[in-house]
């Protein structure tokens, strides 16, 4: 989960285009001026939709904030492409760590995470927001399947949800630690797909029956 610009698609009703013309519009208030100083005014006239256009499609700026994370996120393409067989987790494991490695990484997941952190003293719920759309979503998604994985006998997890939240800070690496600090990682981009790799192989080896 690189974030993906959401892009027009003839196949959709007037009211989906709307609807991702908002999301977009959100996603780029939230984190260029933060969640506080973004009004739903300010996200209807972005988007170029009604103020009544954009309640319609969301109840609260709060329902707004999750939606525009879930939907940079595609957490829901995950779970549909990627955990589906329990009886392959090298395959499932590697398309994960593409993903995941690549959002991580990425300038919109790194101005949201930044963005909840400076702003989590006086405005926590924003963090809690947050951790449920993007973290806890991605965390019950794992759990579940190495539940599943578990069962076919090959592998054995002593806490699913411990395992899940191992495999991704062990996927961060010292590349997204330097981007938190504001500094170039260049030079770690060419290794970072073999990094990977490695921590799906040792992941894996670790919990062998």
């Amino acid at each position: 989960m690189s974030m993906e610009s959401i892009t027009p698609d003839v196949n959709l009703s007037r009211s989906e285009q709307k609807r991702l013309q908002i999301l977009e519009a959100a996603i780029e208030l939230f984190c260029g001026q933060g969640f506080p100083c973004t009004s739903m005014d300010e996200v209807a006239k972005l988007a170029g939709v009604s103020k009544q256009t954009v309640y319609s499609h969301f109840g609260s700026k709060d329902e707004l904030f999750v939606a525009s994370i879930e939907s940079k996120c595609v957490v829901h393409r995950l779970a549909e492409e990627v955990f589906i067989d329990p009886s392959q987790p090298e395959v499932a494991l590697t398309s994960f760590a593409e993903y995941f490695g690549d959002l991580i990484v990425s300038p919109e997941a790194l101005t949201v995470f930044t963005t909840c952190v400076a702003q989590s003293e006086t405005h926590p719920s924003i963090s809690a927001l947050f951790f449920d759309a993007g973290p806890e979503h991605l965390l019950s998604l794992l759990s579940d399947y190495f539940e599943d994985v578990q069962k076919i006998g090959v592998y054995q997890f002593d806490d699913c949800r411990s395992c899940a939240v191992r495999l991704c800070l062990m996927m961060y690496g010292e590349m997204r630690l330097k981007l938190e600090l504001g500094l170039n990682a260049d030079d770690l981009i060419e290794g970072r797909a073999s990094y990977l790799t490695g921590c799906i192989t040792m992941f894996l080896k670790a919990y062998k029956a």
